[in-house]
């Protein structure tokens, strides 16, 4: 399987959910380009290990939720293979403290965390999915056309056919052209701003993380605890 490269880590459920993409000649170009590109001295975040973190953490058949992103992080130790989420000694960059205050906004309780480790929604059945894997250090949207976007295209169309339910978490206006992708007679796909403070004010009041856990919950699903 195309998928075998050293201390990459996946869940199983994904390897065979995914099984025609692995051995797809694109992705083993995308491999090649991240080989080639490691050959020739350049930086590429998130490392080796965690380029498929979401799909390691979350497997295909636990997913209630998906949260989709651009690509990672591109300065140090920030990207961890998680959309939104940066390890807990990092820095909490400016969307996710607006994610925050959104949470904040449905759930009163919520505690604001001090860091931006999303692994616990992970575990719980969110994806957190970069529509690319990977980014070279400094440079947004780099690894935009090596291919990342076919693969994780076919992981939300795999998704959408495979199950029912899920809700899908489309902010901004690249996350929302994904929803072409989805079925909207069998899942359920929430829409609003990006909350990057570039898009203004937009994504607040927009209730997804109350709605997500009211449209689980009407399914008799476990809702997702959002306190980190």
């Amino acid at each position: 399987m195309g998928i075998k490269t050293t201390n990459v880590k996946i869940d199983e459920s994904w390897k065979t959910a995914l099984k025609d993409q692995f051995e797809q000649p694109y992705f083993a170009a995308i491999k090649q380009f991240l080989v080639d590109e490691k050959a020739k001295g350049k930086v590429v975040y998130p490392p080796g290990s965690l380029i498929f973190n979401a799909f390691n953490t979350t497997p295909f058949d636990k997913v209630k939720v998906v949260i989709i992103g651009q690509d990672p992080y591109h300065n140090p130790k920030e990207a961890m293979g998680l959309s939104f989420s940066v390890p807990k000694e990092v820095k909490v960059p400016p969307s996710l403290k607006r994610i925050y205050k959104e949470i904040n906004n449905d759930y009163p309780d919520f505690e604001i965390p001090n860091h931006g480790d999303l692994t616990s929604w992970a575990e719980q059945g969110v994806l957190l999915l970069n529509a690319m894997l990977t980014v070279e250090h400094k440079r947004a949207g780099s690894h935009r056309k090596i291919g990342w976007q076919t693969f994780t295209d076919a992981v939300i169309s795999s998704l959408s056919k495979e199950k029912e339910g899920i809700i899908f978490l489309l902010w901004g206006n690249f996350a929302k052209k994904k929803g072409e992708l989805i079925d909207g007679e069998k899942h359920h796909i929430l829409s609003s701003p990006h909350p990057s403070p570039l898009a203004g004010s937009g994504f607040f009041n927009n209730q997804h993380f109350k709605k997500t856990n009211e449209l689980l919950e009407q399914q008799g699903k476990t809702p997702i605890d959002w306190q980190l």
